[in-house]
């Protein structure tokens, strides 16, 4: 069983990896970091979003990054599994 803070380094490098130079700078929102169903949900959003929590400056479409804590597999999350992080169980 992979530790929490190994699975949230693994989805900062995720994250950057997957970052696109014409995107805003993206960042893990540490604050809502959680676990459901062996899963650690990592959301994440622009830079400005993160300093501010000001609604306008929000990315809609973030899906969170998940990280099997199992085998650690990191991925995007799905539509299909919008309720592991819509209502997480522990």
């Amino acid at each position: 069983m992979m530790e929490q803070n190994e699975a949230l380094q693994l989805s900062v490098a995720f994250l950057a990896n997957d970052q696109s130079e014409y995107e805003p700078p993206l960042a893990i929102d540490a604050e809502r970091v959680r676990q459901s169903n062996g899963l650690l949900i990592v959301p994440y959003n622009s830079v400005q979003y993160l300093a501010s929590r000001d609604v306008r400056e929000q990315l809609l479409d973030c899906w969170p990054i998940l990280v099997d804590l199992e085998c650690g597999d990191v991925r995007f999350g799905s539509l299909g599994e919008w309720y592991l992080w819509s209502n997480p169980s522990t």
